[in-house]
């Protein structure tokens, strides 16, 4: 009987991890709500882009498409712009386009910024002093200013992607310094020290060590470099520097400007793009809030 006992008791193991594992994602997702509700507001603008043209169709994106200045109706649920333009249309083709500029520009400056505060942190000497000095010295000079700049100059030749490359020209800067601090703490750590006596390459020692616990930090920092792009390229677009030709969130904003909406009661064409923006940057806060949970352990030991 005992023999039989032991022999039936590991059986219901398998059931009982797999509940577990079950059970510690839920877990924590009840621990990190804003990390769950960040993700969630993201995939839905996302999937309004993805989705949003198998209903709605983006032709009437383009001026003269529809009867111009409707108000929120059956036909038109967002209404229409001065222009012609069914605002509806012109959010699903036109978000999918502004998180575009900020994913690319702020993959392209996080990219930099890796690339820049590894070397300059774990380098360290003359290396680590010329980027800090030049970062340091470009920190303190307007950003808008110098973006302006640069969008004026190629304003009739602007397209996504360069927009996406002028914003990244300067989104590089912070992650570097941030980067760059983060590296200096870690590069005395008694891991790394082993992997320098190991052997490695200073190239091994950052991809193999350095990178692996800076994976949650990272993710965080390129979740505020999207932010930071974003606005930067709806702030160059609503005073007329962006594509003239596409429906993005920050020409929106520029044409109602343009014509007075709201002086003329069209009150629906500036709340298209307002709302867009609120709900887009308060899921990028609550997903940067929820990484930054998960990258800092004091967060996770207060929650």
């Amino acid at each position: 009987m005992a023999t039989t006992s032991a022999v039936a008791q590991p059986a219901a193991r398998p059931v009982r991890k797999g509940r577990n594992t079950f059970q510690s994602i839920l877990a924590y997702c009840r621990r990190n709500p804003n990390l769950v509700l960040g993700l969630a507001l993201i995939l839905i603008l996302v999937l309004i882009g993805l989705i949003g043209p198998l209903f709605v169709n983006v032709a009437n994106a383009q001026p003269t498409s529809v009867l111009p200045d409707q108000p929120p109706s059956g036909d038109y649920p967002l209404g229409t712009d001065d222009q012609g333009r069914d605002l509806l249309a012109v959010l699903v083709a036109g978000l999918p386009l502004t998180l575009r500029v900020g994913f690319i520009a702020g993959a392209v400056g996080l990219i930099i910024g890796i690339v820049l505060g590894f070397v300059a942190g774990y380098q360290g000497g003359w290396i680590d002093t010329v980027i800090r000095v030049v970062v340091d010295t470009l920190l303190t000079v307007p950003g808008l200013l110098v973006l302006i700049i640069i969008a004026d100059s190629i304003k009739g030749v602007i397209s996504i992607n360069l927009m996406a490359l002028v914003v990244a020209s300067l989104a590089w800067m912070h992650p570097t310094r941030t980067i760059r601090s983060q590296v200096l703490s870690l590069r005395e750590r008694g891991y790394v020290q082993m992997a320098k006596l190991s052997g490695m390459s200073s190239f091994e020692v950052i991809l193999k060590e350095l990178i692996p616990n800076l994976l949650p930090y990272l993710a965080a920092s390129f979740v505020g470099a999207v932010a930071a792009a974003v606005l930067a390229s709806i702030g160059l677009e609503a005073i007329g520097l962006g594509p003239q030709n596409e429906p993005t969130v920050g020409m929106t904003i520029y044409w109602a400007i343009s014509f007075n909406a709201l002086l003329r009661g069209l009150w629906w064409w500036w709340v298209v793009p307002i709302v867009a923006i609120v709900v887009l940057f308060l899921g990028l806060f609550l997903l940067s809030a929820g990484l930054d949970e998960i990258a800092n352990p004091r967060l996770r030991r207060a929650a």
